[in-house]
């Protein structure tokens, strides 16, 4: 996938985000905004995984489900949920840069 395709669907999960923020509004749980951007971006014709299972190894040994990714959008993009009260600089966006290793 191109450096352009990828920005355009982010373009799209932020835009989502926003749409999804204002018709629920603040001080919902996760899974409410979850749920509710998986439907959004749903119907905006993108193919998105919910809480997809992540095997964790270590020292050769395969320890099973090691964690959950909230959102998997087009198989290339990661999206992380989080609601809090405030934002504090830790959730800053260089935070939650990930990289599966296949």
């Amino acid at each position: 996938m191109s450096n352009e395709e990828l920005n355009q669907i982010g373009s799209a999960i932020l835009d989502s985000s926003i749409t999804v923020h204002r018709e629920l509004g603040p001080g919902l749980l996760e899974s409410a905004y979850e749920l509710s951007l998986f439907h959004e971006l749903t119907l905006r014709g993108y193919k998105v995984q919910r809480q997809v299972p992540v095997p964790l190894k270590f020292k050769g040994f395969d320890l099973g489900k090691g964690y959950e990714i909230d959102l998997l959008v087009e198989k290339e993009i990661i999206v992380e949920v989080k609601a809090a009260l405030e934002m504090h600089p830790v959730y800053g966006i260089n935070h939650y840069v990930s990289q599966i290793k296949q």
